[in-house]
């Protein structure tokens, strides 16, 4: 990977010419994928076979999104109890507070979008970034272009030139509208570990990724009603466990990026860990 100050092997991801088929679904043969995959996969089921799923997943689904958005925003700098943001209802008044309501609002975005990402994918990234910005900055909604500065102080890793950007964007989405046998969890760790990599935007570049990452693992069919927030998983997890991880997906070895994959089926699991819990506080409270 070509980088402002440094040279590093891109990962195997960005190299759509390496695997003439489907370079996606050559990282599930990974060491240790395939039993990330499983977990998850067993994880998830069990969630979803909870009594409680059966009469009110709507609410699960809203308390699933609500603590998602709390977590992202974690991450990025905002880490408030979840009192705190079900209690606020201003969300500009400073600057933790705007991150928070990014997040708020990327979470209830990624669900109309799902019709579109298979088809546009880079379409639903620069709308991703519009919703988490939210200003008439003519900046937003679009790659970053030579020059411009890119806000993320959780990410230090050297930033990759707009050319290369535009390149791996390009490349990422190519992936995505041509299709893959991959597991969800192995495309969604991708495209989450690839924008992070990339920062495309000049801001909310992780809140994007994380937004992306939720659109994977809902339309791909493995969390159709999006109960199992990876991004608490990610918040419980720490940050510097997060970094770690995503140092091994920049490095494009494989041990680097099956070590981000295991990170990322990890955090699903967490996240379902945690609608379980919702799911057994209402059937406490239904009986």
């Amino acid at each position: 990977m070509s980088t402002t100050g440094a040279t590093a092997e891109p990962p195997p991801s960005s190299r759509t010419g390496s695997n003439s088929g489907d370079p996606l679904a050559a990282l599930g043969s990974l060491p240790g994928v395939a039993e990330s995959v499983e977990s998850v996969r067993k994880a998830v089921d069990r969630v979803y076979g909870h009594r409680i799923m059966r009469r009110r997943s709507n609410e699960i689904t809203s308390e699933a999104a609500l603590r998602g958005a709390r977590g992202s925003a974690a991450l990025s700098g905002a880490d408030w109890a979840l009192e705190e943001v079900r209690r606020r209802s201003d969300f500009g008044a400073d600057p933790e507070a705007r991150v928070m309501g990014a997040a708020l609002r990327l979470t209830a975005e990624a669900g109309q979008l799902l019709s579109i990402w298979r088809q546009s994918p880079l379409r639903v990234l620069a709308r991703l970034h519009l919703v988490a910005a939210a200003s008439g900055d003519d900046r937003v909604g679009r790659p970053r272009q030579a020059g411009e500065p890119v806000e993320e102080p959780l990410i230090e890793l050297p930033l990759p030139d707009a050319e290369e950007v535009s390149g791996r964007l390009e490349g990422l989405a190519d992936l995505i509208i041509a299709g893959s046998s991959a597991p969800a969890l192995v495309t969604a760790a991708v495209v989450h570990g690839e924008l992070l990599a990339l920062r495309p935007f000049t801001s909310h570049n992780g809140l994007v990724a994380r937004a992306a990452e939720r659109i994977v693992l809902i339309g791909s069919g493995l969390d159709p009603k999006a109960i199992c927030p990876a991004e608490v998983g990610y918040a419980e997890l720490g940050r510097a466990s997060y970094l770690a991880a995503l140092d091994g997906y920049v490095s494009g070895t494989p041990e680097g990026m099956a070590a981000w994959i295991a990170h990322c089926g990890r955090a699903v699991e967490l996240g379902v860990r945690e609608s379980t819990a919702v799911c057994e506080a209402l059937q406490r409270g239904a009986a």
